[in-house]
């Protein structure tokens, strides 16, 4: 009867603890930042961008997002890891919305 208790109870803790060590993320004032891609998920249209001053920062692009390189419109495709961006983004609450997505090389 017991270990019918502790397997759930022990999936359960090893669960929280890998979710409690996922990638930590920051959030800043809406405004424009410098930064470079850490991380491209294209299932999720997300990027992580890490910024000049050591944040990380956790983007999910929405339909009006604009994606630009050398001022013409891209594909998100177009995003690597490594790449340097600006970007714009605005603050709603714990969140982040990027409005624009500069590719700067």
């Amino acid at each position: 009867m017991l270990s019918k208790i502790l397997k759930p109870v022990a999936f359960l803790s090893v669960f929280l603890f890998m979710v409690s060590c996922g990638e930590s993320t920051d959030v800043v004032e809406s405004g424009t930042y410098q930064g470079t891609i850490k991380e491209v998920e294209p299932s999720k249209d997300e990027i992580y961008v890490t910024t000049e001053d050591n944040k990380t920062l956790e983007l999910y692009f929405k339909e009006d997002t604009e994606l630009t390189r050398d001022g013409s419109p891209v594909e998100f495709s177009a995003l690597e890891k490594g790449q340097k961006v600006e970007v714009e983004v605005e603050k709603v609450g714990k969140r982040l919305d990027p409005i624009s997505v500069k590719i700067l090389e």
